[in-house]
């Protein structure tokens, strides 16, 4: 269900203090790549979700990413999932992150989607927020149901099925 897994909590890495990744009380915290979509006014797009334009965003290829105040980025988890039939999952925020104003938004991996997460962070404060590839930045819930639902993700063949890596919005 989840690539590559991580069966405990991990809070240091080479000796260095993380922000805890890996499998937590009741859910799984997740860690962002390297591979960051920031927020630009560069060339005054507008943001559209139905004729997304690319050139809203720059990339950053980095082990951090610095989000200007009141901006935006996009990331993707490490991890790649594939949900059950009968499973539908909720991302939070971390306490780490939220306490300094970033707020992590995911809409629920339904069941039988499968794919990397695209992840999307808010810095909601008047300064600049760093977030850290390679350590946990959100967590993942995970809600077993009685039964497999009727239609799923899968079913339906939903348009962000199989994504790898931070996937724009698709009309």
């Amino acid at each position: 269900m989840i690539e590559p897994f991580i069966a405990e909590q991990v809070r240091t890495v080479d000796g260095q203090k993380v922000i805890s990744f890996g499998t937590s009380s009741y859910g799984y915290d997740v860690r962002c790549t390297r591979h960051f979509k920031v927020f630009t006014n560069i060339y005054s797009a507008t943001v559209d979700p139905k004729a997304f334009d690319e050139r809203s965003f720059v990339d950053i290829e980095d082990d951090v990413c610095i989000i200007p105040p009141n901006s935006f980025a996009l990331a993707s988890t490490v991890e790649y999932f594939r949900i059950p039939a009968d499973v539908l999952t909720l991302c939070v925020g971390k306490s780490t992150y939220a306490r300094c104003g970033i707020i992590v938004n995911v809409t629920p991996l339904e069941p039988e989607w499968e794919g990397h997460v695209t992840l999307e962070f808010s810095n909601t404060t008047n300064l600049p927020a760093k977030i850290y590839a390679n350590e946990g930045v959100a967590q993942l819930l995970f809600f077993q149901s009685d039964e497999s639902c009727e239609v799923t993700y899968g079913d339906r063949d939903g348009k962000y099925q199989g994504q790898r890596g931070v996937t724009l919005p698709r009309p």
